[in-house]
């Protein structure tokens, strides 16, 4: 039965965000509807009605901030159901003119209706036969899009983007269930897309959204599910606790959802899915901002480190901040951001690293930084064996793919790096594109496909560094070094003139035949490098392209010396071929342990 209820759809109320409403007709009254209505779209619909604690049916409250995000979300919805009572009224007037004037017709409509219910039973009893041995298609993949933030303050959106990065992170620890990466569902934040259409461009079988609001010292989260193919809410729920059981909260949102999808939960994942502890509000606060904090210069870099130093001395057994310190101090070492000492960083992330491994040891993220630890020391049983377990803990990490697939890469398996790289893209369809897929595809020779994915990724991230930069790799690598200057100058621009680029330059300026300018930029590697700290791969990249081969062994010795990444791709990186013949370039990939082909 329709709603008896005016066609313009409810409009969002102007009371105070969290006015509480507590009775039935006060919320009808809010959203503009009768209490049968509002129970109904309670039931069907996932509306966030609450029950007060002894949960008798008639004691309910409810939140304006939450019923207006809820009726914003359904606005289309209603438009389309009550604009569809509309038609359906004017069709049935229109059929009562013209056919109730007359005796005739007056019959005629009673042997139509008849007919009708006759046709209406045979159809029910159909449907519901169909209906009884039917289940709804099984849910093995979802995304959680970012939680509102209905706390009335902007200031607030560390705290849902933290809340929904760890619900996503619980989930993901379930292998049966395709569980989509934080960094493809923030970019649905605050958008106007509808859930079919997110589910689809993400691939998902069911979307998770819900609200935060953090009112003092407590939280309240309210989540739903919905089917993805038919935009059901088949489940919702409530959460409210002390900022200190935040930890204790999305363990139990992650557990109803996983119950909700009716996925296989084995004893170790359901383990790591219900483990929590209290964490005091100034921790979590601290740790969430580090977290919030972008990793793309160095400033940025160094205010996460001083957030996650804060949560450690607060609290020195809360093991995600030495996580996030040591993810920290790695982004701190990496050419394209800082550039840091490998000598300076190297001992700090790995000091972390331990220290959070034995808080505890089923971090996933921790296993995958002490993998890249091992990879750049070049003990590559150790990397790959913390990569496995790793993925054995979260099966759903993106991240930990794409390192995996840099290993198999540094081994010279390329095509299995290629398919893990894929997958990796399953799991964060929006983020993992152009940049690690295209350096993957680079060190396979694969280079036009590479600068078509840099290429698409920049169209998203036109203002990343080390997209162009490894847009210049490839440029130069297919014969096209003038193009990869103009790419390259405008990573120079945006990585405040990381030497590691400036190495690159040197080889594209040589390679267009503009040699004055490639030793300009030589000499100002030189200078820099009396005054301060420049990796040994620039002055490699710079030499090989100048084709001063000497000068680019005598650079190779000083990488080897420091573990320079750039040798773990000694195996594959097409700018060594060069020096493939040379005995002393053999050598160096025995030392380096990579003489082998597997």
């Amino acid at each position: 039965m329709k709603d008896p209820s005016p066609v313009s759809p409810p409009e969002p109320s102007d009371k105070a965000p969290t006015l509480p409403l507590d009775s039935w007709k006060e919320i009808a009254s809010h959203v503009k509807r009768d209490v049968s209505t509002v129970q109904r779209w309670e039931k069907r619909e996932g509306m966030p009605i609450h029950r007060h604690v002894h949960d008798k049916r008639g004691s309910v409250y409810a939140l304006t901030s939450e019923l207006d995000a809820w009726l914003q979300t359904r606005r289309l919805r209603l438009e389309q159901e009550e604009n569809e009572d509309g038609h359906e009224t004017s069709e049935k007037t229109e059929s009562g003119r013209a056919s109730s004037g007359t005796p005739w017709g007056r019959r005629w409509l009673a042997v139509c209706g008849m007919a009708v219910l006759a046709l209406l039973a045979v159809t029910y009893v159909t449907t519901r036969s169909r209906a009884v041995g039917a289940n709804p298609p099984k849910i093995g993949s979802l995304a959680v899009l970012p939680l509102k933030n209905l706390s009335g303050d902007p200031a607030q959106e560390y705290f849902a983007e933290g809340m929904t990065e760890d619900i996503i992170g619980r989930l993901s620890m379930i292998r049966g269930l395709r569980v989509i990466s934080r960094t493809s569902v923030m970019r649905f934040k605050d958008t106007p897309t509808s859930v079919p259409e997110i589910a689809k461009t993400l691939g998902v079988d069911a979307i998770v959204e819900g609200s935060v609001i953090r009112e003092g010292g407590r939280v309240r989260v309210h989540a739903q599910l919905i089917r993805a193919a038919t935009d059901e809410h088949f489940w919702s729920e409530t959460y409210d606790r002390e900022l200190g059981d935040a930890l204790v909260l999305e363990s139990e949102v992650a557990q109803a959802i996983a119950r909700r999808v009716e996925v296989t939960v084995t004893g170790a994942e359901r383990a790591r899915l219900v483990a929590t502890r209290q964490v005091s509000p100034e921790v979590y606060e601290s740790y969430l901002k580090g977290q919030s904090n972008g990793n793309y210069s160095r400033a940025e870099v160094e205010k996460s480190i001083a957030y996650f130093e804060e949560a450690i001395k607060k609290d020195s057994a809360f093991a995600p901040a030495y996580v996030g310190l040591a993810n920290a101090y790695r982004a701190l070492g990496t050419p394209g951001i800082a550039g840091a000492p490998p000598s300076e960083v190297r001992p700090k992330v790995s000091s972390a690293i331990q220290k959070a491994l034995e808080l505890d040891p089923a971090l996933p993220e921790a296993h995958v930084l002490l993998a890249g630890l091992y990879q750049e020391q070049w003990h590559w049983s150790d990397a790959e064996g913390e990569y496995k377990r790793a993925l054995e803990l979260n099966p759903n990490d993106a991240g930990a793919h794409l390192a995996f697939a840099g290993w198999l890469l540094s081994q010279g398996r390329t095509e299995e790096a290629q398919a893990w790289s894929r997958r990796a893209r399953e799991l964060d369809p929006l983020s993992v594109s152009g940049n690690p897929i295209g350096w993957i595809l680079f060190q396979s020779r694969h280079y036009e496909e590479a600068i078509r994915e840099l290429q698409s990724d920049l169209a998203v991230r036109p203002n990343n560094a080390s997209i162009y930069w490894f847009l210049g790799f490839a440029l130069i690598a297919n014969g096209q070094p003038a193009e990869a200057i103009p790419v390259l100058e405008k990573s120079l621009g945006l990585s405040e003139r990381s030497p590691a680029v400036i190495g690159v330059l040197v080889r594209a300026y040589a390679h267009a035949g503009r040699r004055t300018e490639a030793l300009r930029l030589l000499d100002e590697l030189k200078r820099r490098q009396r005054t301060g700290y420049v990796p040994s791969a620039a002055f490699v990249n710079a030499y090989l392209g100048l084709g001063d081969n000497e000068q680019a062994f005598a650079w190779l010795e000083r990488a080897y010396r420091e573990h320079s990444m750039i040798l773990q791709y000694i195996k594959m990186h097409p700018f060594f071929d060069p020096l493939r013949g040379d005995p002393r370039f053999a050598d160096l990939a025995h030392r380096v342990g990579l003489d082998q082909v597997r």
